[in-house]
């Protein structure tokens, strides 16, 4: 009785953790955090955990741009927490920023997760939930997730195939009845793309680029194929024989070179969830065809790439980005649904 009181004063919260972005949901307000998923600390002499400077999208513009004693990190790798009192204080962060003055009580939080994760890995997600602020913490997978945003028919008896892009973790995975039937889960995603150019642009140039130029690149002429027409951007970097700033010019052609083991790696993945997946529920996904979510789902031609690999129709979803989030947020809003899909 207590329990709901409280919850009137309090709305509760599905978080997107995202190697790349958090997204934060409220019940009955809808998406309230989009955020990098960027902490910039300051450190003194002797401190091991310094103090927090900034959180999100005021941190990520610092990234490769921090004096000695400042670092802007990312707390999260591949999909699962690196850093975890860093997170602990991103969390924290995103949640006081979520609840603003409205709150009286602890969140009930659900929080999406890799498919693939290990349970030391479950439970430090947990827990640094629970530090952040959350009375209960409950987990859904994030291929789970970005289905159930996808609009796609995860309760009924029909098989769904979701391919789920995102900054640390690829996740390929085959719906049915609330549940995963088969699954794979990658560390291939936007990060290993960006690095991917990166090491392109080094070995080609002879220059170096940081993080973010890798991902401005991506994002302005990333192509998982060569494009029809001509895309182009002028990017600035270091060069190596003489340490000199330098301008070149790259191109979708250029991209789909650098990304070509990514994207590679990607339709394997998908291809060999299809091999394990059951008769039944493959005859469904020829008429359902594939849904592929995530931030790495807009680069350029992949869609056509993977139709043409699997002989499959492929959709991205409607709204990619935020697949995983507002399909967590149903969860929440449906106490029956996430009864069925939380794990």
């Amino acid at each position: 009785m207590l329990e709901s009181a409280l919850g009137m004063f309090s709305s509760d919260l599905a978080i997107d953790l995202g190697t790349a972005n958090t997204l934060v949901y409220a019940t009955g307000r809808g998406l309230v955090v989009d955020e990098p998923s960027v902490v910039a600390t300051q450190k003194g002499p002797g401190t091991v955990t310094g103090k927090v400077l900034a959180v999100g999208a005021e941190a990520k513009r610092m990234v490769g741009r921090t004096p000695g004693n400042i670092v802007a990190i990312r707390p999260l790798k591949d999909g699962v927490i690196a850093d975890f009192d860093t997170t602990e204080s991103m969390l924290r962060y995103f949640i006081q920023q979520a609840l603003g003055k409205r709150s009286v009580s602890k969140p009930r939080v659900v929080v999406c997760i890799p498919f693939g994760i290990t349970e030391v890995e479950k439970r430090a997600v947990q827990e640094s939930a629970r530090s952040a602020g959350a009375r209960e913490v409950l987990l859904v997978s994030e291929p789970l997730a970005a289905a159930i945003g996808a609009g796609l028919p995860v309760t009924e008896p029909v098989g769904s195939m979701v391919v789920d892009i995102g900054g640390g973790t690829t996740e390929v995975a085959v719906i049915s009845l609330g549940g995963i039937a088969t699954s794979q889960s990658l560390r291939v995603a936007g990060d290993a793309m960006d690095d991917a150019i990166a090491a392109y642009v080094k070995r080609r140039f002879n220059c170096l680029i940081g993080e973010r130029t890798a991902e401005d690149v991506k994002l302005a002429v990333g192509c998982a194929a060569p494009p029809p027409s001509r895309l182009a951007i002028r990017v600035r970097g270091r060069d190596l024989s003489n340490g000199t700033p330098r301008e070149f010019e790259l191109t979708g052609e250029d991209t789909a070179e650098a990304l070509s083991d990514s994207v590679a790696q990607i339709i394997e993945a998908v291809r060999s969830t299809l091999e394990r997946t059951p008769p039944e529920l493959a005859a469904d996904i020829i008429d359902q065809g594939i849904v592929v979510a995530g931030g790495g789902s807009q680069l350029r031609h992949l869609d056509e790439v993977l139709r043409d690999a699997t002989g499959l129709p492929v959709v991205v979803a409607e709204d990619p980005l935020r697949c995983v989030v507002m399909g967590a947020g149903e969860c929440l809003e449906r106490p029956d649904l996430l009864k069925r899909v939380a794990l």
